[in-house]
């Protein structure tokens, strides 16, 4: 595919008039807490006066928890499917600790398989429940993540048995179109540091449906060594799309290019060579033909970017970390870049917020939309500062991601005070799903962990979402519906 060049995206720009036409079933969403997209009059009178009208989005408010775990609208529910120090592994231990990215996959004979990542890092001593050294399936011995595969049986059994070990921080991912999971590493410990006998900052894949594919695991170097947060697989051009969460100087956005001939399918990966194909950062310009060094310059729904693509000098990063191997206005950066999802022909990505260290204007969230066919960037969210955080019913610090088969988005807040699930429709409205209620601080002081993991069952019926500390696994289910278009 040639480049699309800065003059190219402005003269698209000009011909359209108001900047270029963009699809997608999440459409225009929320800027703010309950607020509505950019002059939408339509929702804007659906409201009554105490604000529940017929048009309201979501399913009501959140009931309080008589166990103390998640508070959920009427009529839904949740069931506790793993539960660190208390649950078990097929092999006897306790299911282990800080449960991240998850993603799940249709099994035989009415099975679901979940894959969980646990984000654990630096040496095992620091952690009472690290991912356990199972025997064949580990990459270094001194780490403490990795991911399990939970099987969830029809009639309601759970059997919970570990996919990889010895990785490290092992934070999102995300799922491929062959069936198996790319677990991803936040990290840039190399051997020597930290503990650690081997480098780490890899991807590595996780077949849940074959145990022995997961055998003597092997980092997927072509993809780069960098804080991965998050991966999508473009399942029309076989490019990979990753996130990474880092600063000083902020992170970025990179898309993989299959080397010519390649075909995707289960174990293909972890058998290219380490430099195989052709890594490469974004570099994005306005309607005006202007270079965006940060997306947090973007502070109006729908604002659109053209996007540049520039090749990584050394994706190893042996001497030189990856994001900081670019010279200055040579690529375009994001702080906080977390989950991603792939939906609606192109890939949903999150920053989760921007403070002093980035360029443009502060806030508490963006969700980016990523059209590889235009190679647009679109604003689709952004959450203004929350001023209160300790209040229900704002949101802030967005980070794994899911596009609702009922409409619009589902993100697992990672915020400050207290965390939900929420949703934003389609029409350009937040609303809550799910709130920790599990009080890891005092009554003066409480402290909530943040959400993950937030993934719909193959049949669309139930939502399952962590708690990552002490590492809880959910399934919800309930009424759910089409949200108001």
């Amino acid at each position: 595919m040639s480049s699309l060049t800065r003059r190219d995206f402005t003269r698209r720009s000009a011909a359209t008039g108001a900047g270029i036409a963009i699809a997608g079933s999440a459409g225009a969403l929320a800027t703010a807490p309950g607020a509505l997209a950019a002059e939408d009059p339509d929702v804007a009178g659906e409201a009554t006066a105490d604000g529940h009208g017929h048009g309201a989005p979501g399913y009501g408010p959140l009931v309080p928890d008589p166990e103390g775990l998640l508070a959920l609208p009427a009529g839904f529910s949740y069931r506790v499917l793993t539960y660190s120090g208390r649950t078990r592994l097929e092999t006897g231990e306790f299911t282990p600790s800080n449960h991240d990215g998850t993603a799940a996959f249709p099994g035989p004979r009415g099975v679901t398989l979940l894959v969980n990542n646990h984000e654990l890092g630096g040496r095992r001593s620091r952690w009472k429940h690290p991912v356990p050294l199972t025997e064949g399936l580990v990459y270094d011995p001194a780490a403490s993540g990795g991911c399990t595969v939970v099987e969830v049986r029809r009639g309601g059994a759970v059997a919970e048995w570990v996919g990889v070990a010895g990785t490290s921080t092992n934070c999102a991912g995300g799922s491929t179109p062959w069936g198996t999971w790319l677990t991803c590493e936040e990290t840039e410990d190399k051997a020597g540091q930290n503990g650690m006998t081997k480098d780490h900052g890899y991807v590595f894949e996780v077949d849940p449906h074959d145990r022995r594919a997961n055998l003597a695991p092997k980092p997927i170097k072509a993809l780069g060594r960098y804080a991965h947060e998050a991966v999508v697989v473009d399942p029309k051009r076989g490019h990979l799309y990753l996130t990474e969460d880092a600063a000083g100087p902020n992170g970025l956005f990179y898309r993989w290019t299959p080397p010519h001939g390649f075909r995707h399918g289960r174990g293909r990966l972890r058998a290219l060579a380490d430099d195989a194909g052709v890594l490469k950062a974004p570099k994005c310009y306005d309607s005006g033909g202007r270079f965006v060094d940060d997306l947090s310059r973007a502070t109006k729904i729908g604002t659109v970017y053209g996007v540049d693509w520039v090749e990584v000098p050394d994706r190893d990063a042996r001497d030189v970390p990856v994001r900081e191997q670019f010279d200055l206005g040579a690529v375009t950066r994001a702080r906080k870049l977390e989950g991603m999802w792939w939906g609606d022909g192109g890939a949903y990505i999150v920053s989760s917020y921007a403070r002093d260290e980035s360029p443009g204007a502060q806030h508490d969230g963006q969700v980016w939309f990523y059209h590889p066919g235009r190679r647009t960037l679109t604003l689709k969210v952004r959450l203004g500062v929350n001023q209160d955080p300790d209040r229900d019913g704002a949101f802030d610090g967005p980070d794994n991601i899911t596009v609702s088969p009922y409409g619009g988005l589902i993100l697992a807040e990672d915020g400050d005070g207290v965390q939900h699930l929420f949703g934003a429709t389609e029409r350009g409205r937040t609303y809550p799903i799910a709130r920790n209620e599990l009080n890891a601080g005092t009554p003066e002081k409480p402290s909530y962990s943040e959400f993950t993991g937030v993934t719909f069952s193959p049949d669309g019926r139930t939502l399952y979402a962590n708690i990552q500390s002490p590492g809880i696994m959910f399934a919800i289910t309930g009424p759910w519906r089409r949200q108001r278009h």
